[in-house]
Order: C-alpha cells, then structure tokens, then sequence
C-alpha cells in the first residue's frame, strides 16, 4: 500500500494536485471488503442506482459521486489485483442504463449525481518494458469510454523498483510525476513530455535481465 512500488509514483503525483489547490482524498482498496459483483443488474432494474451488496461500496459509492477526477491507481497483476477488478465492476450503479451506440460500441453515462469527469491511471510494474502496461491502460480507457468521461492519461512507471535508488534520474521521475499532478488540475491536462519522462529508463534493458536473472538462479 503505502510503501509499495505504486506508492513511490503516485505519491509526487497527488501532491503536485494537492499544490495545485486540489482536495485530495486517498483510500486503499486492500483496507475495505469489496464483494465481487453478481451480475444481476438489480441496480439498473429493480433499484436504480442502488447495490443490494452490503460492504464498503456503501461507503465509496457518495465519494465517487462527489468527486472530478479518479485516479485509479494500481500495480500490474494479470492484469489487476483482485480488489480493483471489484472496485471497476461494482462501478455499475453509478451507471445509467440508456445505452448508445458510438464509434460501433455499445456504451452508457454516469448518472446526473456523479461528478466524475475525467479518469487517470497511476501504475507501476517490475517489468523492464513500458509495453507491459498495454492491457491494465486498455481497462483504464475502456471504463472512460464507457461512463462517457474523458481519460486524461496514465501515469506509468516501468521497472518501479529501481525508482528507490537516489540519484539524478530518479529525482527527475519524481519531480516529473508531481508537475504532471499539478498540471492536471490547473490545466486539465498532462503534456506528453511529462509523462515520458515518468517512464524513462533508469537501467538498461541488458542490466536489468543480468540483475534479476542472477537473483532467480
């Protein structure tokens, strides 16, 4: 949670939103009880709006409504931990029902209630490679697209655990992730410059498969 690999990119990150004159808010998934979704659509049907699953989604369902912008914020499993997986699915109420087509997709709304309007994804991952981010970001804009909210970026750092190191590059990473939180709320937007320089190489591809291959021998 709060000393994982995640933690070291999205911490910079919420504080440059927090300068920027943001509230922000921050809740670990692993500290609630977030009952997978039954798929019974009860809350598109007989209770509109309303989970008949009695957990802590209670408790996030009005600090989502409340909300403007969501970072999801996750390591890469394959491809989610499983309590995000709970969080995204259980997002369903916060959904209306009157479906459209666009770009030959089938697609919803939030509600009227739910303030969200923009979702950002803070990611780490072990892997060298930022490629393999491709999935969990794929799952981070399809839920934009699906609630009709735009997705304003991710932020991704590769091989995370070499952020622990203190030296130049690594400063950099950080003071990057924490101006792209900044530029978020006064802007609306991250540049793409800062977002590459969050995923930047801090070892060497042949370095990084000696270091860890050594390790597992």
């Amino acid at each position: 949670m709060d000393k994982g690999n995640t933690a070291l990119i999205l911490n910079p990150f919420l504080e440059g939103m927090k300068e920027a004159g943001a509230e922000v808010e921050l809740i670990y998934t692993r500290k609630l009880n977030i009952k997978p979704c039954t798929g019974e659509l009860l809350c598109w049907g007989k209770n509109p709006g309303k989970c008949h699953i009695s957990d802590d989604m209670q408790f996030l369902y009005p600090k989502l409504c409340d909300t403007n912008i969501f970072v999801l914020a996750t390591p890469v499993y394959v491809p989610l931990p499983g309590m995000i997986q709970n969080l995204i699915n259980r997002l369903v109420p916060l959904m209306n029902p009157v479906l459209e087509m666009r770009n030959d997709r089938t697609r919803a709304r939030f509600r009227q209630n739910v303030k969200i309007r923009k979702i950002v994804l803070v990611s780490s991952c072990g892997w060298w490679e930022k490629g393999n981010f491709g999935t969990v970001l794929r799952i981070a804009e399809e839920l934009a697209e699906d609630v009709s909210v735009e997705f304003a970026g991710g932020i991704l750092r590769p091989h995370a655990e070499y952020l622990r190191e203190e030296n130049e590059k690594t400063r950099e990473v950080l003071k990057a992730a924490k101006e792209a939180g900044y530029q978020l709320v006064k802007e609306g937007r991250m540049s793409p410059e800062l977002l590459n320089i969050v995923s930047c190489e801090l070892i060497s591809l042949e370095k990084y498969m000696e270091a860890n291959n050594q390790i597992h021998k």
